[in-house]
């Protein structure tokens, strides 16, 4: 039975986690957690490339050691170390480390300060105020963790899938449910559908001749561990990796309806269906009814005009203006990954990608791109072997040398610069004025207030070859928050200066977020959808981020690698 990428990647932060909470190097655990970030994301199976044998040592943060152990746990189903250390601590840890404010090194702190191995140990000592004097804790984290444990004891924290990982899941499943004889339409609904950054459960529809065995064919499916139940229109299992999967069977002729009714989001069907009130109609799962007559429920388009509205694209399904936007004709003409001309931000094995600079321009040629720029990481990314002054002079000059030998893609001078911590930029106008473009970010000291960390990013705005501010926010789904700034002074800034936003593409990012997509382009301030990609296979992330700017509303026109090379290079030389 093929492990899917993302439980590869569970047991290395599962062995991260228990080596934080033990106090181990640093280093080594941020080795851990890097391995496990890039194997949930890689665009290829895993599991396929260890069987074929292929060499793993080269995919992004694996070396040869890591290699061998992503292999172990492909072919075992199970890492050597982490079930010794499993030995050696208790496991019940992680439970507690995944609490809100809390954390593997604080729980290592708990553990090693009070002895404490349970969630009720836990409790026990917050309530008799044991907590709070621990060094860097305190009354307010001593308070949340006793909200936390009761919030958790009522059934809050549904554990959710990054949405590439829920693909990596659902796409292979659904594929499977089309090839049972009999079936005719399958499409999983629900936030799936809406392209949410994260998945809960799954939710998948389908429509079939008489007589197929669809339901049967689902519980029998390879990755199901349990059923939870099993009937002739629905059935539920929970996955091996915890996902739990409905499926259900319609009518064709309520399957536009139910389509609606299980995209969602609750919001925008509630806001639909009042208005089909006002009109004596009942709209459900299975169609559009006035009084006892069914009238539509086919198609979605049926359901939207019952209520005199045009088709509302699934992103857009968050009661946030999209009714008001359609009654008015107003809805945005979403950007789609065909309008998506080239990408910004690249990196290379000259700092720490893992393909070539010239592997990269022939990927992004096959890619049908008209450019790419490349943007290494600048100096003060020592651990990525930031480019210097002098480096970065060489590779302009190879750059020069690779766009003379290359036909129908052309490779732009970049660099992805560290914003310091007084709002300098790492390297030299004199440097930067020789690229195409500058990519800046903030990699350090996110713990500045949002006063603090705002003024910092406003000063490098304010550098005349600031191009794009990279992933702007600084978060990690599900491992670091966003770092505070006040956004609305930064979508100023970057209006007042031309300057654009990146959405990074890159899975565990997709930042800027879907509601800053939108305010960027309510504030008039371009927006380029970057993949941040270290190695070939990477490039293919560009689908997330496009996902992620239609749920922001983004049109063609506001995002500037639409632009074809033609018109990017008049825009990249005036500024």
């Amino acid at each position: 039975m093929p492990i899917h990428n993302a439980e590869v990647g569970e047991v290395f932060n599962e062995y991260a986690d228990l080596l934080e909470i033990e106090g181990a190097n640093e280093f080594r655990v941020r080795a851990y957690r890097t391995a496990a970030r890039n194997i949930a994301d890689f665009p290829r199976s895993i599991s396929d490339m260890v069987q074929q044998k292929e060499n793993l040592s080269g995919l992004p943060g694996l070396g040869k050691d890591l290699a061998g152990k992503v292999a172990e746990i492909v072919n075992t189903g199970k890492l050597t170390q982490l079930e010794e250390l499993k030995k050696k601590l208790p496991v019940e840890l992680i439970a507690i480390s995944k609490l809100a404010g809390l954390g593997p090194k604080k729980t290592g702190i708990i553990y090693q300060k009070l002895g404490i191995t349970s969630i009720e140990g836990l409790e026990e000592a917050a309530s008799a105020k044991r907590i709070r004097d621990l060094p860097g804790f305190g009354a307010k984290t001593e308070q949340k963790i006793l909200e936390e444990i009761g919030r958790k004891a009522k059934g809050g924290g549904e554990k959710r899938y990054k949405l590439s990982v829920a693909m990596e899941i659902a796409q292979p499943l659904m594929e499977y449910l089309k090839n049972t004889k009999g079936v005719k339409k399958v499409e999983a609904a629900g936030s799936y559908r809406r392209k949410k950054e994260t998945i809960g459960d799954l939710d998948i529809l389908v429509t079939h001749k008489k007589g197929a065995q669809v339901m049967e064919r689902f519980v029998e499916y390879e990755d199901v561990e349990r059923i939870i139940s099993k009937g002739e229109k629905r059935s539920s299992v929970v996955l091996r990796f915890g996902m739990q999967v409905d499926l259900r069977a319609f009518a064709e002729s309520s399957y536009g309806a139910a389509l609606h009714y299980f995209t969602g989001s609750q919001a925008h069907n509630i806001a639909v269906r009042k208005i089909g009130v006002k009109k004596n109609l009942k709209i459900n799962e299975y169609g559009v009814f006035k009084e006892k007559n069914k009238i539509a429920g086919r198609s979605e388009d049926e359901v939207y005009s019952t209520v005199e509205l045009p088709y509302i694209e699934p992103e857009l399904r968050e009661n946030n203006g999209e009714i008001e936007a359609a009654k008015k004709g107003n809805l945005p003409d979403l950007v789609t990954l065909e309008n998506i001309k080239g990408d910004f931000h690249i990196h290379t094995k000259t700092t720490d990608g893992r393909s070539t600079l010239e592997e990269m321009a022939r990927a992004a040629k096959d890619r049908g791109y008209e450019y790419i720029a490349i943007t290494e990481h600048s100096k003060h990314v020592s651990v990525a072997k930031g480019l210097d002054r002098k480096r970065l002079a060489e590779q302009i000059d190879t750059i020069d040398h690779l766009n003379e030998k290359l036909d129908g893609i052309t490779v732009l001078k970049g660099i992805e610069l560290d914003i310091l911590e007084d709002g300098s930029l790492d390297l030299p106008d004199d440097i930067l004025r020789k690229l195409d473009l500058v990519v800046c970010a903030v990699h350090y000291k996110f713990n500045l207030s949002a006063e603090k960390q705002t003024e910092r990013i406003l000063r490098g705005i304010d550098n005349p070859y600031f191009t794009i501010l990279a992933h702007p926010t600084g978060r990690m789904i599900g491992e670091r928050e966003p770092y505070p700034l006040k956004m609305e002074k930064i979508m100023k800034a970057a209006r007042d200066t031309g300057t654009v936003l990146e959405l990074n593409a890159q899975p565990a990012r997709l930042d800027l977020t879907d509601v800053h997509a939108k305010m960027a382009k309510e504030n008039g301030v371009m927006v380029a959808i970057s993949t941040d990609a270290h190695s070939v296979n990477e490039m293919q992330f560009m689908q997330f981020g496009v996902y992620q700017a239609r749920r922001g509303w983004l049109e063609a026109e506001g995002v500037l690698n639409t632009r074809r090379w033609k018109d990017l290079k008049k825009i990249l030389k005036k500024r």
